[in-house]
């Protein structure tokens, strides 16, 4: 079946190369305490490259941040590539769908034949060794130190955007909990994530305080991992080994704020611009997408992602997410294999976004797998990843087929 086959699935623009997602894996994930995040790096790219059915002498393109002094030209010469086209644009968690997005449009430029996209993290392993600690700020250069005197955390910035959207909307704590209980009823599903036990809207609540309103369990986990995507020109998809082509049909990027001064509404995401740049250029509305994976560092992320990507108006993210609509038998699963909140968040996870939403589209994801009450695997995929407190924001639609 080619894209143009299916309703809804425009193909490229004349004289532009099709985009395909030929190849994913992860690398170990969740406790991992005997492996460097070079190790991780190298394992992961070997599995997403015999996943796809190729060999790496044919890649020309590499995308890697978050690792070395120099990402890329480090990362490239500890797997043995020497590639002509390269992207470090380190935009935290969005970091891979814009790199995604930067990858399709060099391939389909011609730029490019074969672009590795990989990550690898030792994040949780560090902090157990004491090589590093818990990550309070990003830093105080710059705009940012107009901040962090004042013991602004990361992970306050995040709280404060959350307590906005409850003043000006009405969303409850509840409301927010369900996030994480449907993320958890996901995990259950999948054999490797870190968290697969049920839990309760009470549990959620009656969790150790963080940053009101978040108590831990309305945040990530934080893990070791590591995961590559490999993406390919139109030529090279009849040569690798998926049966199922997954196609990159459009993609949006957009980065708003460093200072939570400068955020205009901490009620709207940069997933706002991206969301919209995205559908409009791969022709799909929101509602015909069949399930999203969206960066969820904290339960706010998901709220109000899926309002900016117009799945809900904004201001009924609570009312939405809160009649199990994101479980894997709901009306629009969101995050399928448990998310940051409960499979693994090791660092940047966009790139598992990814992962995930290839498997569930080639029908690869076992247990978790998503159908139709007829038997069909899903059609049409939105990934949105988040970056910083909201700072950034990446989107990429794929299609099956």
């Amino acid at each position: 079946m080619t894209a143009a086959a299916v309703p809804g699935i425009r193909r490229g623009r004349a004289g532009r190369r099709e985009v395909a997602v030929v190849g994913v894996a992860l690398a170990d994930c969740g406790r991992v305490d005997d492996a460097t995040p070079y190790a991780l790096h190298a394992q992961a790219a070997r599995r997403a490259l015999a996943d796809a059915g190729l060999e790496h002498t044919v890649v020309d393109g590499l995308a890697s941040a978050g690792l070395g002094t120099l990402a890329p030209v480090e990362v490239g010469e500890y797997l043995g590539l020497r590639p002509t086209w390269v992207d470090s644009t380190s935009v935290g968690g969005a970091t891979w769908e814009v790199m995604a997005a930067h990858a399709a449009d060099a391939i389909a430029a011609g730029h490019a034949n074969v672009v590795l996209l990989v990550y690898g993290s030792t994040a949780r392993a560090d902090i157990r060794a004491g090589r590093r600690t818990g990550t309070l700020s990003f830093g105080a250069r710059g705009p940012l130190q107009y901040e962090v005197p004042y013991g602004h955390t990361l992970i306050a910035k995040y709280a404060m955007a959350a307590r906005r959207h409850m003043h000006q909307y009405g969303t409850t704590l509840e409301q927010l909990a369900s996030v994480a209980v449907q993320a958890r009823a996901n995990a259950a599903a999948n054999p490797e994530a870190m968290f697969r036990t049920p839990i309760t809207v009470d549990d959620v609540l009656s969790s150790a305080p963080i940053a009101d309103p978040f108590t831990k369990l309305h945040c990530c986990v934080r893990s070791d991992g590591g995961a590559a995507v490999v993406l390919a020109a139109e030529e090279y998809v009849r040569d690798c080994r998926p049966a199922i082509p997954v196609r990159v049909l459009g993609t949006g990027e957009h980065v708003s704020h460093t200072t939570m001064s400068e955020w205009p509404d901490f009620t709207v995401s940069p997933a706002a611009v991206s969301g919209r740049l995205a559908f409009e250029r791969a022709g799909i509305r929101p509602p015909e997408i069949d399930f999203a994976e969206i960066y969820d560092a904290f339960t706010y992320m998901t709220l109000v992602t899926l309002e900016d990507l117009g799945f809900c108006a904004k201001g009924e993210g609570g009312a939405f997410v809160e009649k199990n609509r994101l479980t894997l038998t709901g009306d629009l699963p969101v995050n399928t294999d448990g998310g940051g909140l409960s499979a693994q968040h090791p660092g940047m996870r966009g790139l598992f976004l990814l992962v995930e939403a290839v498997r569930q589209l080639r029908g690869e994801a076992g247990e978790r797998q998503l159908r139709s009450p007829g038997g069909d695997l899903p059609r049409l995929c939105v990934v949105s990843g988040t970056g910083g407190w909201f700072c950034s924001s990446g989107t990429v639609v794929l299609g099956r087929g």
